[in-house]
């Protein structure tokens, strides 16, 4: 139960970074929102990762490089849906992006980042 907690702090610390990241390339560089998606999203995935494997997961004896791959493999999937989803409820839902990016986040967060994080990246 703890590692779940602090899997929701890191997860909160990522999120916002994610956020501040797609927020200023919309609003401060006049960038698609799709684009600004994109690089929070990668922003969020590096603090993600290294906040994960010293602290959430104390996974730092163990070799990096298969961990990075399939933290690849995993992010790389959530990147996808995450950019998608946004789109599609922004463009089809005629939401805005940010309500948009909150609704998924919080979805992928909860249905697949958690337990393949845990039971496949850091294992």
């Amino acid at each position: 139960m703890f590692t779940f907690i602090k899997a929701q702090a890191v997860s909160l610390t990522a999120s916002l970074i994610d956020f501040l990241i797609t927020v200023l390339i919309v609003e401060l560089l006049h960038c698609w929102y799709v684009w600004g998606t994109i690089a929070g999203t990668i922003a969020g995935g590096v603090t993600y990762f290294s906040l994960g494997r010293v602290w959430v997961f104390a996974a730092v004896e163990k070799k990096m490089l298969p961990q990075v791959s399939r933290y690849l493999l995993v992010w790389i999937g959530y990147l996808l849906l995450n950019a998608s989803c946004v789109f599609l409820i922004t463009r089809y839902g005629e939401a805005n992006y940010i309500v948009s990016k909150v609704c998924v986040s919080i979805l992928l967060g909860i249905s697949y980042n958690y337990g393949l994080q845990k039971k496949f990246v850091f294992k």
